[in-house]
């Protein structure tokens, strides 16, 4: 294939990013990744909104059978995967710029029924197919720097998107987000799986049970070795390397922080007013680029480069006066954590590293009466597809859970779980948390994406209500 090669901030100028779609932005910021004045425009930009529609709790007209076009088969495979196991979808479309991805997606729907239209061989593909009148929904799981430009692409040609996280790198992009979807009146949902895991289930419906009592603070992270991935010269243009060079933060917060921001009702009663970021220095991704281009010529490029360091802390405080630590670390020999601490005034919580654990009274509950507990609050979610979940699997069944609730809900014309709100909230970390470092670890002001409406915005609502209705395919 042509042009495979090129730089995929070309990608973003040669698909017709027009003034049109870059709502309320500095095109010249978004070019380069950056927030031009930072810290001053982030309370700028909040004030200039004008909230046209409160897309939280919003319930677009149901969609009897939702039709869906993918882009990006990568991450985006076990999503097409797990969307063509259920009744009332269509798969209409996919996209993908490398012909083998396409070849995967293909062989993995064969039997299905499914006979998607395939766009690929030039840059502009995607939008072709966004630009179709017969499809619902747009689905991106490409690079993070493809996200937002994708998503606002899609909601301006009238389709619902559900973008991998973050769905945006930069405080402009966040802001498009939240400014289309309330223009279109499109749903913009992030699409994060953590949300959908079973012990993260359960104790958002603990909190909402009342079972912590006052919830004071809660912690996640993303603490994931992943140097061998990092390095590895076949994932395309090598971009999750060259994402961590010279961007000092958390640059992956979401899967700590969404379940946290769920069980706070963040947006929805609450909000993230400020944080704090400290980034420690990078030990071991250019001693390992060295290592690499005594072997490789293609890792030269790499060496000598202000890497991302090793470990990252954020602090936020929010509007209540509840507190939330993040970490994230790619690099360091630690076991998988999300961390997943819920602390409250009447019980406690930690999610990893496993096995998770419920503490009342100062101590942790016995296996006999966690499980109690376990049973006594179940979600109707995991009542109800639990064990098909499991079966089916992706991330312990938490993509089949967050497919399944998506599709659901589009089709009972529900309100979706996550909004542009969230997807806007919980991707400004990134760059807010870039901002504190550069900042030697000053405090920075959180965006209220809601204007507002955070006061009086209903929490998430996961007892199936209307919903529940859809079943798989035969």
């Amino acid at each position: 294939m042509k042009n495979t090669k090129r730089n995929r901030r070309n990608f973003i100028k040669l698909s017709g990013l027009t003034g049109a779609s870059l709502v309320g932005a500095d095109l010249i910021s978004l070019a380069s990744g950056k927030d031009a004045n930072p810290e001053s425009d982030n309370i700028e930009q909040s004030k200039r909104h004008n909230q046209k529609v409160n897309m939280s709790g919003y319930a677009a007209p149901r969609i009897e059978t939702v039709g869906i076009g993918f882009i990006g088969l990568g991450r985006g495979l076990t999503h097409v995967s797990t969307t063509s196991l259920l009744e009332g979808v269509e798969i209409k479309g996919l996209c993908d710029l490398l012909p083998d991805k396409i070849s995967r997606a293909k062989k993995r729907l064969e039997g299905s029924g499914f006979n998607p239209q395939i766009y690929t061989g030039n840059e502009d593909a995607w939008k072709e197919m966004c630009n179709r009148d017969d499809i619902d929904l747009i689905y991106i799981a490409t690079p993070w720097d493809l996200h937002a430009p994708m998503a606002v692409y899609a909601m301006e040609h009238n389709k619902h998107v559900a973008i991998e996280v973050p769905a945006a790198l930069t405080i402009d992009e966040c802001w498009q987000l939240v400014e289309t979807s309330e223009k279109t009146r499109k749903h913009c949902m992030m699409v994060e799986n953590t949300c959908y895991s079973e012990f993260e289930l359960l104790t958002l419906n603990l909190a909402r049970q009342g079972f912590f009592g006052d919830i004071v603070h809660c912690e996640g992270a993303y603490i994931h070795p992943l140097m061998d991935l990092i390095f590895n010269k076949n994932v395309w243009d090598m971009w999750r390397l060259k994402a961590s060079i010279g961007e000092i933060g958390n640059l992956y917060p979401t899967h700590g922080l969404g379940p946290v921001c769920q069980v706070l009702d963040i947006n929805r009663g609450d909000k993230m007013d400020f944080m704090v970021s400290v980034s420690g220095k990078d030990f071991q991704k250019n001693q390992r680029a060295k290592e690499l281009a005594e072997k490789d010529e293609v890792y030269r490029q790499y060496v000598d480069k202000p890497y991302n360091g090793n470990m990252n802390t954020s602090i936020i405080r929010t509007a209540k006066g509840r507190t939330i630590m993040l970490q994230y670390d790619i690099t360091s020999s630690n076991v998988y954590s999300r961390i997943h601490r819920i602390s409250g005034t009447k019980a406690a919580a930690l999610g990893w590293p496993r096995p998770a654990r419920i503490s009342v009274g100062h101590k942790w509950l016995t296996t006999e009466e966690f499980e109690s507990v376990k049973k006594k609050y179940e979600p109707p979610i995991i009542k109800k597809l639990g064990e098909i979940s499991k079966e089916v699997g992706g991330h312990d069944g938490a993509d089949f859970l967050m497919n399944w609730r998506l599709i659901d809900c589009l089709r009972n014309g529900l309100p979706l779980d996550q909004d542009c709100y969230d997807a806007a909230s919980w991707s400004s970390i990134v760059p807010l948390s870039k901002q504190s470092v550069a900042s030697r670890s000053g405090s920075v002001e959180i965006p209220d994406f809601t204007n507002g409406a955070w006061k009086e915005n209903h929490p998430v609502d996961l007892s199936l209500g209307q919903g529940g209705t859809t079943m798989l395919r035969n």
